[in-house]
């Protein structure tokens, strides 16, 4: 079967490789379309990239402005890609705004069925979105459970298969490496680490990484390490860094996260990854325009925390610094109390296995293909 696939950032790239792997293993007369990244490209067995996500990565209203041209490009290209290939199965991974615009043009134009894996995060805002899922989305593969409960509210059926993040941690390698081997591979000093993960786009990273690196440096007897973000040049981090002593890995954030004493995360997949590693963390999160922007969060955003962690646990785990609170101060007094304090360190890594119990096994991708495979073929056979 022809399967189309969209993933517009690095996560959904990751989880989208995954899948795919699946999917050829379910069907190994699979051809593959997509926009995605490198990791689905290793795993196209011939197929063809239309646009690598790094060129459609534009976070909030202002940068989708700044970049309207190029916006309207990705949709138009998309939907020439799309009737090209003439898929029988479109699937969107993620990545809400561009990809119900595609499910909709899909279910005018052609008899292709769509699929969402990964669900849009409407349970936390925009939930009027669900009008759209439901009218041009055939099958939801979700991975929070908690995510059942809220759409059968809207009498919409979906199929937890699992949470994908589980898998990665769980197959990550490197498992038994060391601290000392990990330093010497990268070129670091024998000193304790705070690692910085500042989020996979250019206006996470220039807007966020100052204040988090400025607070880790807070801590003389530590070395602060940035996990450097898929699709992200060296360059930009020198400019925004400024000459700051700290050093940047690619390509090892799970590695850099289980040798790190502590970690500054902004919010997103990285924060349930480093949970899930077993790293204690504080999470950010930039609000623009600070208080104002903190107070249209709590009357717009629908759920109490903003970190996957504390979602999924439904309770306070992980410290959340938004908006006007996201400063070096309030930073370095929480990485205080992670790196000092042996009662608080302890119990935070103790919470950590509410999340774990609540995502289950791994072997989302695995499941959610077969689901997929098997629909499709039924829907073939009839």
């Amino acid at each position: 079967m022809r399967y189309f696939i969209i993933a517009g950032e690095a996560s959904g790239d990751l989880h989208a490789s995954n899948l795919m792997r699946e999917l050829f293993k379910e069907d190994p007369e699979a051809k593959f379309c997509f926009l995605g990244g490198d990791l689905m490209l290793a795993q196209a067995h011939g197929g063809k990239m239309v646009k690598h996500y790094r060129d459609m990565a534009f976070m909030g209203i202002i940068a989708v402005l700044r970049n309207a041209k190029t916006v309207l490009k990705n949709l138009s290209d998309c939907k020439q890609a799309i009737v090209d290939f003439q898929p029988d199965v479109l699937i969107l991974v993620d990545y809400p705004s561009f990809n119900l615009r595609m499910a909709r043009f899909v279910k005018e134009h052609l008899s292709a069925k769509v699929y969402f894996y990964i669900s849009p995060k409407i349970w936390a805002w925009k939930e009027y979105r669900i009008k759209e899922i439901k009218r041009y989305v055939d099958k939801m593969f979700t991975i929070f459970p908690f995510e059942t409960a809220f759409y059968r509210k809207h009498d919409y059926q979906v199929e937890y298969v699992g949470n994908p993040t589980i898998d990665s941690v769980y197959t990550r390698p490197n498992q038994q490496q060391t601290f000392t081997e990990f330093c010497i591979e990268n070129q670091l000093p024998d000193k304790p680490i705070i690692a910085i993960l500042a989020g996979s786009r250019k206006q996470e990273i220039v807007g966020c990484l100052p204040r988090m690196v400025d607070a880790g440096l807070r801590f003389p007897d530590y070395q602060v390490v940035i996990a450097g973000a898929p699709g992200i040049e060296a360059d930009l981090y020198n400019s925004v860094l400024k000459g700051r002593n700290v050093s940047v890995v690619f390509g090892k954030t799970y590695e850099l996260l289980q040798q790190s004493k502590a970690a500054v995360v902004n919010s997103g997949t990285a924060t349930l990854e480093t949970a899930l590693v077993g790293t204690p963390e504080v999470v950010v999160y930039h609000v623009p325009m600070g208080r104002i922007g903190y107070f249209v969060k709590e009357v717009v955003v629908r759920v109490k925390f903003v970190s996957l962690v504390n979602i999924v646990a439904e309770r306070l785990i992980v410290k959340e610094l938004l908006a006007h609170l996201f400063t070096v101060n309030n930073i370095a007094s929480e990485l205080d109390l992670i790196l000092n304090n042996s009662t608080y360190r302890q119990t935070m890594l103790q919470n950590y296995s509410i999340i774990k119990e609540a995502l289950g096994e791994p072997g989302t991708a695995e499941r959610a293909a077969k689901k997929m495979v098997s629909s499709l073929l039924l829907q073939e056979n009839n």
